[in-house]
């Protein structure tokens, strides 16, 4: 299911990743879900590239990317649910490998692969650390996922029964996948496989690209967090919270500094700064990190 909103210059990329997969119709649903898309015809780019094979649907009005994607499961048909976003790819033998975790540990909920970022011309920035080095189910993977987020929509597929159970993505439009992958290890065994399989996209166009500009991110994380500690053992809730404002506080700061050498634009900055500070503010490493940042600004240095 491939939900996408003003997306067209990377959707062909996206469908064409699918299709080289060369799962037939009957083995597997393919279908763009349209969040009423503004830059261009994406039922004509969906008929043109997919010949037939991939199916189009356009919500009535837009309803925002939560809505969506649970459209997007709503109409799924299969056992298996892959929510494959408008501009990111896969590699070859991504649904094979998937297909294998599930057949091998049919008890898992979910199964993921390692992934890659690129950036917005498809060139590989850098590739997701290992979980593990082999194959097989994540050992103690609620705490691990609960302290941040360790998987992208395109490298995820879960068991259409467990969005039954559990749910479909809610309250956030940045960390809700996170919540909703803690909310199932929470539930489920979860497969893993070291192979890179998925490209996640990262450009400033799309609504995570978005939220980093404006510091809204990191707002939205804080709440994941508060959702993230509902499924936890009450005995670790305060260790993971710790550590959770701790990574987090330091990446809003790498943050500020790219979008300061990308920008320049002081007002985002500060944000982010003020918000990476009510994360967490009691690490000597972390003013050293801001006040770097702060004196690129001074002498206007990138």
């Amino acid at each position: 299911m491939i939900p996408v909103y003003n997306c067209a210059e990377f959707l062909p990329e996206t469908l064409e990743s699918v299709l080289q997969q060369q799962l037939p119709e009957e083995v597997m649903q393919i279908e763009v879900i349209d969040d009423c898309s503004t830059d261009a015809n994406v039922e004509a780019i969906v008929n043109q590239i997919g010949k037939g094979r991939i199916k189009y649907f356009r919500q009535p009005r837009n309803v925002g990317s939560l809505r969506n994607f649970e459209t997007c499961i709503n109409r799924a048909q299969g056992e298996l649910v892959h929510l494959l976003h408008g501009d990111d790819r896969l590699r070859k033998g991504f649904y094979q490998k998937m297909g294998q975790l599930f057949e091998q540990h049919p008890q898992a909920g979910a199964a993921f692969c390692r992934f890659s970022y690129m950036d917005e011309s498809g060139h590989i920035d850098y590739v997701q650390p290992c979980e593990m080095k082999q194959d097989g189910i994540l050992d103690n993977w609620l705490l691990r996922i609960a302290e941040r987020q360790r998987i992208q929509y395109a490298s995820i597929v879960v068991k259409r029964e467990v969005y039954e159970k559990l749910g479909s993505f809610y309250g956030i439009t940045y960390g809700e996948d996170w919540e909703m992958w803690v909310r199932i290890a929470k539930h489920y065994p979860v497969a893993y496989t070291p192979e890179v399989l998925a490209d996640y996209r990262k450009h400033l166009s799309s609504i995570s690209g978005q939220k980093f500009l404006n510091g809204q991110y990191l707002m939205d994380i804080a709440h994941a967090m508060k959702h993230i500690q509902e499924h936890l053992p009450e005995n670790e809730r305060k260790a993971v919270l710790e550590k959770s404002r701790y990574a987090y506080a330091h990446y809003g700061v790498s943050v500020a500094n790219r979008i300061w050498h990308a920008t320049h634009n002081k007002q985002n900055v500060k944000s982010h700064i003020k918000h990476t500070l009510v994360m967490h503010n009691g690490s000597f490493k972390l003013y050293l990190k801001i006040l770097k940042v702060y004196l690129k600004i001074v002498t206007n240095r990138v």
